[in-house]
């Protein structure tokens, strides 16, 4: 059986639990799939990397927010107004 490998770095389960920050290392940032049998069992991801996928996934989130209402009445505030009926939280 085929499978598709989304890394260009690849270890195997043996290897993880040998090192298993030596063999994130090995990806440079970028994810390393781990085999279990010649399978992809799962993808190992840096921390920095994981964060910004996180943010991505936010902004993709908030643009269909914001397509789903486009073309609704929009309101005019001050933001003044805002910061004193809030009590002047945060300045």
């Amino acid at each position: 059986m085929a499978f598709q490998i989304l890394a260009e770095v690849a270890a195997s389960v043996t290897d993880l639990k040998r090192d298993p920050m030596g063999t994130l290392r090995e990806g440079h940032g970028k994810p390393v799939v781990i085999l279990n049998r010649n399978e992809p069992a799962f993808y190992a991801v840096p921390a920095k990397l994981y964060e910004a996928m996180l943010e991505q996934l936010d902004d993709i989130k908030l643009e269909e927010l914001v397509r789903s209402r486009m073309g609704e009445p929009t309101v005019a505030v001050d933001i003044d107004d805002l910061i004193a009926d809030a009590g002047g939280a945060g300045v």
